[in-house]
């Protein structure tokens, strides 16, 4: 007996000595290798700290930096991010920094930039999100690569083929009219323009996209919007791989719950589609963005077709995407006109003119020139 107890303690020791090699050596001796050969080569950058890399210091350096107050004529890059906005001044225009164990290159000289854009040969490879983060954008289009990586490229490119898009545009115009006929009833209020601008894209997304009511498509950004302030919230925490497996943060069981409610709502939207055409009422899944998913979800061909969770994945970077960034930019468009007039002036008179008192249509739309030179900084 006694004999077996010290199997059992050998092979528990064997156990922890073994993981225990491997945990120093993903989490120490890697790190330190690759710090020296980069320092060899002229990249410099912040010492990294065990365990953590850079996260605690980019932590306190974010929360210094919104606890500041901000004018209209300040430089946000600092505000926003001001770790690489210091690191940049103090390492040069290359450095690396240490999101817990692993190496981030930063790259801001434009040769090397348009090098790593340009990646023919496939070197640079996409970042691999953290698992809470996986939560969020899934292993969609953004971040597979490989063969993978085509079969989602086309199912995008023909969701945005000019006429396709052209065919969203009455759809877009109604939803812009619907905001519009709600704001005039609200004169000399105050509008939370952001916010009407979320529920804007929330409506145009669902409604384009995947032709769903603009009830069914709040749900999934709701739900969207808890699971992204969860992983906004741990962006500059260090997990550790196997530390997860044995024991998961609140957040990341919340992460879970909140990914398996997306899931129910997309798939209740799938269904609905499906039922659509078992019972006769529609001859196929559709020619929107759900529908070509559905489409290849069906696919006999197992080389073009798409598994629950690609599908799933998908729909999420879709719908996560496209309102952050349109969202985002309506707003930052919305405030640039405000603040100068004589832009909204001009940007309201090319309008005029393409359009008169017609509604806008693809064609037009494309000779808009003005509102797009606001992102200069020279438009002082």
């Amino acid at each position: 007996m006694s004999g077996l107890m010290e199997l059992v303690i050998l092979v528990a020791c064997c156990f922890f000595l073994v993981n225990l090699i491997k945990f120093l050596y993903d989490y120490l001796w890697i790190p330190l290798r690759i710090q020296h050969i980069l320092n060899s080569q002229g990249i410099k950058g912040p010492p990294i700290r065990f365990i953590h890399g850079n996260n605690k210091e980019i932590a306190k350096m974010k929360q210094e930096a919104l606890g500041k107050p901000v004018a209209w004529t300040d430089d946000l890059f600092p505000r926003l991010q001001p770790h690489i906005y210091s690191w940049i001044n103090r390492y040069g225009k290359n450095f690396v920094y240490w999101d817990g164990a692993r190496a981030e290159l930063v790259i801001s000289e434009p040769e090397l930039v348009k090098e790593v854009l340009k990646n023919s040969e496939n070197i640079f490879q996409k970042v691999k999100l953290p698992e809470i983060s996986r939560k969020l954008m899934g292993n969609g289009l953004a971040f597979t690569e490989g063969e993978k990586w085509a079969k989602y490229r086309k199912l995008a490119n023909h969701t945005f083929h000019g006429e396709s898009l052209k065919n969203m545009t009455p759809a877009m115009i109604a939803s812009v009219e619907t905001m519009l006929e709600k704001w005039n009833g609200q004169e000399g209020q105050e509008i939370e323009v952001f916010q009407e601008f979320r529920l804007l894209t929330s409506e145009v997304i669902s409604k384009t996209a995947f032709g769903s009511s603009y009830l069914e498509g709040e749900k999934i950004f709701a739900l969207l919007y808890k699971l992204k302030i969860l992983v906004s919230r741990n962006m500059s925490k260090t997990t550790i791989p196997f530390i997860n497996k044995l024991w998961k943060s609140a957040d990341l069981l919340e992460s879970e719950k909140l990914a398996k409610g997306i899931q129910d709502c997309v798939m209740k939207i799938v269904k609905k589609r499906e039922d659509q055409v078992v019972n006769g009422e529609a001859d196929s899944f559709g020619n929107d963005f759900l529908g070509l998913l559905v489409n290849a979800y069906h696919d006999l061909d197992q080389k073009n077709r798409l598994s629950l969770q690609d599908l799933v994945d998908e729909c999420k970077t879709f719908y996560i995407s496209g309102q952050e960034t349109v969202n985002s930019l309506l707003g930052w468009i919305v405030l640039h006109l405000a603040i100068y007039g004589d832009w909204q002036e001009k940007a309201r008179r090319e309008v005029i003119d393409i359009f008169g008192n017609q509604n806008p249509h693809l064609e037009g739309i494309t000779k808009l020139k003005t509102v797009s030179k606001l992102s200069n900084q020279d438009i002082k």
